[in-house]
């Protein structure tokens, strides 16, 4: 990721409302926490903590639709009070999903007022730099799809009536003042991913979409689940008006194959009693608390295997933070970098690393080459922007 260095754009960071909460979230970080843990971070690097934007994603009673509404509700009020305390620039309103009760699916004017509810609190605490708003939802459940069936681009008059609704309901609040604030919608251009397959951006699908932008030149479309996205489409959606674009378990995945291929190397560098055996450790902890997978991968026990490790939707990557993983990877890298990783080698298992140490653009050695394989995933998000 160092290649990275000389690009000059913001660095955005969201945490979502399941990852990071009040109460913990699946990361065990409240708001401020996780924060504090991406500027000591980029203070450890040397990267400019003005180039850092922290955005809250689904701020919402999604973690809390089993609640009845007017709880999930009070919940997600102070989930939105707590992000914009700790300095939160960019938020995202989502109340799409139905709670406790609610009929099903929720109708677009009570998701609307339950938006404009949670940005007069966003409002009440703003500081002197208020928040800007992305409102709308896209169709699957927030993480990635699982069906793979292909998804349906929203429909023109949806978006119109989502960005009307939002609009009524924030002026009914009497917040015409943050709805100036409000950057995008969020929107299903047609992307998406399964298991095992990817659904492309497919630009003559979305014409009639994009179309909408004409009329709300201060709005642009927000895109989830853009991963895997070859780079000519991510281009192709910069191009359309998908201003943003949001990425996570393909970062993740690129992560788990290069510490899976380390792996790899380790078992032919090291002795059989210095092992980390990484893969067999976090094997065990998606085993011992399969919360995070269970119910998301079917099938016969073989095919459960190779998801969890395999799937594009990578649950694994809610693991790395268990102890016991954390300290194989630890052993790991100690490993390799005392034994060295031969360049042969390497290039069995990480070819493109290879060819950058080669090249002399790479070091090598585990950590480094980590960062460069996430950074390969993130090279066509930054040639898209235009970087």
């Amino acid at each position: 990721m160092l290649r990275h260095a000389g690009c000059a754009t913001p660095l955005l960071f969201e945490a979502t409302c399941n990852q990071v909460n009040q109460f913990g979230g699946y990361t065990g970080m409240t708001p401020a926490d996780f924060r504090d843990v991406v500027q000591g971070i980029a203070e450890r690097v040397g990267f400019a903590r003005d180039r850092i934007l922290l955005g809250g994603d689904h701020l919402g009673p999604f973690p809390w639709q089993h609640l009845a509404a007017d709880e999930a509700m009070a919940r997600a009020i102070d989930l939105v009070r707590l992000f914009v305390r700790a300095s939160y620039e960019k938020i995202h309103l989502d109340a799409s999903m139905p709670c406790l009760g609610d009929p099903r699916p929720l109708p677009d004017a009570t998701i609307a007022e339950r938006a404009a509810r949670l940005c007069a609190v966003a409002e009440s605490v703003a500081g002197p730099r208020p928040p800007v708003y992305v409102i709308g939802t896209e169709v699957p459940t927030p993480g990635g799809a699982v069906d793979e069936t292909e998804l349906a681009v929203t429909a023109p008059e949806d978006a119109e009536r989502a960005i009307r609704l939002h609009r009524e309901a924030f002026a009914a609040a009497g917040l015409d003042a943050a709805w100036r604030r409000v950057i995008a919608l969020v929107v299903q251009p047609g992307v998406e991913f399964g298991h095992d397959s990817v659904h492309d951006y497919q630009p003559a699908r979305a014409q009639r979409l994009c179309s909408v932008l004409t009329s709300h030149p201060d709005i642009v479309f927000e895109a989830h689940s853009t991963d895997y996205q070859m780079p000519h489409a991510l281009a192709a959606l910069v191009r359309d008006g998908f201003a943003i674009l949001k990425v996570g378990p393909a970062l993740t995945f690129a992560m788990r194959q290069a510490l899976f291929a380390l792996a790899a190397i380790e078992e032919g560098c090291v002795g059989p009693s210095r092992l980390s055996h990484l893969r067999q450790t976090i094997e065990e902890a998606m085993l011992n608390s399969p919360g995070q997978w269970q119910k998301h991968y079917a099938g016969s026990l073989e095919e459960q295997h190779r998801l969890r490790i395999h799937s594009y939707s990578d649950r694994i990557r809610y693991y790395w933070q268990d102890a016991g993983v954390q300290l194989a990877v630890a052993k790991l890298v100690a490993n390799l970098e005392e034994c060295g990783i031969p360049e042969t080698v390497l290039s069995d298992f990480l070819p493109t690393q290879y060819a950058r140490v080669r090249m002399g653009a790479l070091e090598n050695k585990p950590v480094p080459l980590i960062l460069d394989a996430i950074g390969n995933a993130l090279d066509p998000y930054l040639a898209a922007c235009g970087c």
